[in-house]
């Protein structure tokens, strides 16, 4: 088993200035700081990608003309081309379109999964990285 693995990560490079489309159930505005909280079947779409949980915290920049960070909690699951991720929580960061997830990660890629503690989405390269207790089953390819 791996300490770490780097792996592609949807079938695309992920623009994160793209607009970011968010349904739930209710929605609580804090203009005081900065921040509105989406509850109940949350669904945030941002190009290819989605991401899916029961409360997401959306943190606004200083003056709140763009959002500055999504805080996913309660089991989240992220989706992008054919590649899908489930973890309990996940920090979406969009000045660097990082996204990472924490907490009993999955990873499934077709066929192939992949678990481990936490897992780093690069957006903007198509890649992830996943670390601590790393575990696969690696299929020998048949001839």
């Amino acid at each position: 088993m791996a300490q770490g693995a780097q792996v592609a990560f949807g079938n695309t490079q992920q623009n994160s200035n793209l607009p970011v489309e968010v349904t739930a159930d209710n929605l609580d505005v804090n203009q005081a700081d900065g921040t509105a909280i989406f509850t109940g079947n949350v669904l945030i779409g941002q190009g290819e990608m989605r991401l899916s949980a029961p409360r997401v915290l959306v943190v606004y920049n200083e003056d709140q003309s763009r959002i500055k960070r999504l805080e996913a909690t309660g089991g989240v699951t992220l989706v992008s081309g054919e590649d899908a991720a489930e973890a309990q929580q996940a920090d979406y960061n969009m000045d660097n379109g990082v996204i990472e997830m924490q907490g009993d990660v999955l990873l499934v890629q077709g066929p192939q999964a992949l678990t481990g503690d936490r897992m780093f989405v690069d957006t903007r390269a198509g890649t992830a990285r996943v670390s601590g207790r790393v575990k696969t089953i690696l299929q020998p390819s048949e001839n």
